[in-house]
């Protein structure tokens, strides 16, 4: 009898272990099947670049953390901007939108990412992110770097065509010609813009954060309604000092913009053409006559240079060459300095300037047109 209870005990413990090593194989089949299975009805399938083992262990991780990627990190959140880098590897993003509060857990997302197969489409670019989403909205977010918003520039100095010309390559949906159509005819309403007018020379320069499905009209508007508030009671009343209304001061500082090569000249240039109208004198500015040359497909410019005698012969209105006084409008797009030249202009004798010959952008101002002549490079 004594020798037979170890047998019993034997045999009770190999059908224990049997049974358990059973249960842990029908438990592990069970998972191996039925997370994945359920994973993929949760979050879609499984990328086609993982392996089998792959695709059980991150079904698996993505069940481990399934609270962590469904839920907001933040459901009264606001939206952030978020950058990713060129290059910028999926970890390094999970861990900083993690930093950001955007995301509950960067070893969660990472894995979504490998598992969804979204690890190679992380896009860089400007993102604006919400952590009111689910970090699993988040990750197909970062998928298109298309911002709804974009920064779209005006140079100073810049003619409406060439303002234009620049749409295509914005990322903005308007074409050049809705443009200038707009352009052409905006009524902005503003008490000091001629009715009638085009937009030339009110369109301000800078650089701006528009919606990218803004259309020609809404664009024009809104340049135009950033020069408005440039538009200062004390400018308008320094531009009525000089004797000119808004619109002639706008149309001299965009022969100032366009003469003026370095900003701290504008002043300068402002006082000459100044005098120069005090005086009865022609203007005589080579910007005036490229204006109204218009576009030369042989340098591909809006600004022909160097101009030869037979141009400074142009019919035209805005031949200062020909015609006393200002031309019937703006020529460019003039900066907030190159009005605020015309409005508070150096106080000076000079009536004329030549660019000086050492290729520095400066001029050389003169009094007299002997003086000018002698200005002249060898």
């Amino acid at each position: 009898m004594t020798e037979r209870r170890p047998r019993k005990r034997k045999t009770f413990l190999a059908w224990g272990l049997l049974a358990l090593s059973l249960l842990l194989c029908g438990l592990f089949l069970a998972a191996y099947f039925v997370v994945p299975a359920w994973v993929a009805q949760t979050y879609g399938p499984a990328s086609a670049r993982l392996g089998g083992v792959q695709r059980f262990e991150y079904a698996f991780q993505m069940f481990w953390y399934d609270s962590f990627l469904r839920r907001p990190a933040n459901s009264m959140g606001s939206e952030i901007p978020f950058s990713v880098a060129e290059g910028e590897g999926v970890a390094s993003v999970a861990a900083r939108l993690q930093q950001a509060g955007l995301i509950w857990d960067a070893t969660a997302f990472r894995a979504y990412l490998i598992y969804a197969g979204l690890d190679t489409g992380l896009q860089a670019g400007e993102f604006i992110l919400n952590p009111a989403l689910a970090p699993v909205q988040i990750a197909h977010e970062l998928q298109d770097a298309t911002p709804e918003q974009i920064k779209f520039g005006v140079l100073p100095g810049w003619r409406v065509e060439e303002i234009a010309a620049s749409l295509p390559t914005s990322g903005l949906q308007i074409t050049p010609q809705e443009f200038l159509m707009a352009a052409r005819d905006p009524r902005p309403g503003f008490d000091f813009f001629p009715p009638g007018a085009p937009a030339e020379g009110f369109l301000m320069p800078g650089e701006y954060i528009v919606p990218r499905e803004i259309n020609s009209e809404q664009l024009v508007q809104m340049l135009m309604r950033n020069f408005a508030l440039s538009m200062t009671q004390d400018l308008r009343a320094a531009f009525t000092r000089q004797g000119l209304d808004v619109y002639q001061a706008v149309t001299l500082a965009s022969i100032v913009q366009r003469e003026a090569i370095q900003v701290e000249e504008q002043p300068l240039i402002a006082s000459a053409l100044l005098n120069r109208l005090v005086a009865g004198m022609r203007l005589e500015t080579d910007p005036t006559i490229q204006y109204a040359l218009g576009y030369v497909a042989a340098s591909n410019s809006w600004w022909k240079s160097p101009l030869n005698l037979n141009d400074l012969l142009i019919d035209s209105p805005f031949n200062t060459y020909l015609h006393t006084g200002l031309p019937p409008g703006p020529i460019s797009n003039p900066s907030l300095s190159a009005l605020q030249a015309v409005a508070y202009p150096a106080q000076t004798p000079y009536y004329f300037f030549r660019a000086r010959c050492d290729d520095s952008g400066l001029h050389n101002f003169s009094e007299t047109f002997e003086q000018h002549n002698q200005n002249a490079c060898p």
